[in-house]
């Protein structure tokens, strides 16, 4: 495997290159007034990415080319957020990437008369509950009277942890996409779930399978190579061997990888807790053990 650091990238950008599955999870996430006008067409993808190249460990974006039933053509801009815990700037990536949308698009259409609208959504499957206010003005530091005059716009994020397990999607395929994305940030919680993630697997095509298979092995830390066996083996029986031979050399490099971030995690959870004694005093017990059993993201 040759990009094990950004599974996530990749795979939040296979759900949602497929303009149908990504019409179908817009259209239930979307809100009902923006959906209410959007044409029965699929949205068109628009390639290429957006975000700063030093924050794409933990960003991916998605650009849309959608109808409305007016015959308008607008733009629906999907910014999804890997971070374990929310990114209070959101509002300011979203800004900028959205500018740089419109660029692309006024170069497209030098002679333009008035530009499209375009409407921000954050995916976001993150382990800490979103908190972070839906609209660009949270961030700006102005006088209450001004807002009126000032640049604004509220952005709708979808929270895959203050969902339901079984109310992801009404679209059986992509609740089980959905599914495998929410408990990958979520390692205390993967061994309860994974008689539902059966149950959800084996109702995809043999394709997604085994690229959702492959995305558990390289995020799901808590499912070790028993774990896996059995999941195929309740799932594509006939695949088991086939698909343990393919992931073997994955599951090792992950094996791998956890091992040196464990150890960089221990390294800043000791500099942390060295720098807040240094401030503070001794913190209290359950401080020390909350930092300890940190994610190194959250620790950083």
């Amino acid at each position: 495997m040759t990009d094990i650091v950004h599974p996530h990238d990749r795979f939040l950008k296979a759900l949602l290159s497929n303009p149908a599955t990504a019409g179908t999870l817009l259209r239930e996430r979307l809100p009902k007034e923006v959906v209410a006008v959007l044409s029965s067409d699929p949205p068109e993808l628009v390639e290429g990415s957006f975000v700063d190249e030093t924050l794409r460990a933990h960003l991916t974006d998605r650009l849309y080319r959608v109808k409305t039933v007016t015959g308008r053509t607008a733009l629906l801009y999907v910014l999804i957020e890997h971070k374990s815990y929310p990114d209070v700037h959101i509002g300011w990536q979203l800004l900028k990437y959205m500018i740089e949308a419109l660029k692309q698009w006024e170069r497209e259409n030098p002679e333009w008369d008035r530009l499209p609208a375009i409407v921000p959504f954050v995916f976001y499957h993150g382990a800490t509950a979103w908190r972070v206010p839906d609209e660009f003005l949270a961030l700006v530091d102005a006088e209450e009277g001004w807002r009126p005059y000032l640049l604004n716009f509220r952005f709708t994020v979808f929270d895959l942890g203050q969902i339901d397990d079984r109310n992801l999607s009404r679209q059986p395929s992509l609740r089980a996409w959905l599914l495998v994305a929410k408990y990958a940030t979520r390692d205390g919680q993967q061994v309860q779930v994974k008689e539902l993630l059966v149950e959800a697997l084996v109702g995809v095509p043999d394709e997604e399978f085994r690229f959702l298979m492959r995305y558990m092995v390289e995020t799901y830390r808590s499912y070790d190579k028993p774990t896996v066996r059995e999941i195929i083996h309740r799932v594509r029986p006939e695949e088991e061997e086939k698909m343990m031979s393919l992931f073997a050399q994955d599951i090792f490099a992950k094996g791998r990888q956890e091992g040196h971030q464990e150890g960089r995690q221990e390294e800043a959870a000791s500099m942390l807790l060295k720098q807040m004694r240094r401030k503070f005093g001794q913190p209290p017990d359950g401080v020390t053990e909350k930092v300890k059993s940190a994610h190194l993201e959250s620790i950083e």
